[in-house]
């Protein structure tokens, strides 16, 4: 099974800008965040710890790996879509500079790749092929995996057969805690955002 982990908060989420591959740290409260998270699971047997190799998952994976007494095993392929010229700016700016770019983006047009980006298709077949290859070395065990809102925005997709286009109608709280069985039988939702060991945790993703 894969126990599947956002990253802590960090500033820009909380202004509403926009990450994707840009390297950013956690905030104060992301650190706390990581912080509940470890002593969550703490005393649990993992298989393996993957992350992101953006420091923002890096540094919330940390404290869990220190916790567990297991080493993170970095996986490139688990990095956050790639926003192109939208990275840096808020939504709301983008919304105002790149009007009609803007518009393709929020009706989840498969192809748009904000000119140098990553197109939403290709986005979703490197998310599930990168966590499908995860569970494929670990069968039987549980993993864990610390990523981004946008990986695992396509893992709730492809579990529960939703269309890339459909309108997000779930939550995706930073370090809130996921868990999908990927067998032969497909893929299985069976936990989703849960937060009950976070003092806060928003949800900072467009729908």
């Amino acid at each position: 099974m894969l126990w599947l982990i956002r990253h802590g908060e960090t500033s820009w989420n909380a202004e509403g800008r926009v990450q994707g591959q840009t390297d950013v740290p956690l905030s104060e409260v992301g650190h706390a965040q990581a912080r509940a998270v470890a002593i969550l699971l703490a005393g649990r047997n993992f298989g393996a710890l993957y992350s992101s190799d953006l420091q923002r998952v890096t540094q919330t994976a940390q404290p869990v790996a220190a916790a567990l007494g297991v080493a993170i095993r970095i996986e490139p392929m688990l990095r956050e879509r790639h926003y192109g010229m939208f990275e840096t700016m808020t939504y709301a700016e983008v919304k105002v500079r790149y009007p009609q770019e803007y518009a393709r983006f929020r009706a989840h047009d498969p192809e748009f790749d904000f000119r140098g980006g990553e197109g939403l298709r290709a986005f979703f077949e490197r998310a599930v092929a990168c966590l499908s290859g995860i569970a494929a070395r670990h069968a039987g065990q549980d993993v864990l995996i610390f990523t981004h809102g946008g990986v695992l925005d396509m893992a709730y997709r492809h579990a529960k057969r939703l269309g890339l286009a459909s309108k997000r109608d779930f939550e995706i709280p930073n370090a809130a805690l996921n868990r999908i069985e990927i067998s032969g039988d497909g893929w299985n939702v069976l936990a989703w955002a849960e937060r009950a060991h976070l003092e806060v945790a928003i949800d900072d993703l467009p729908d």
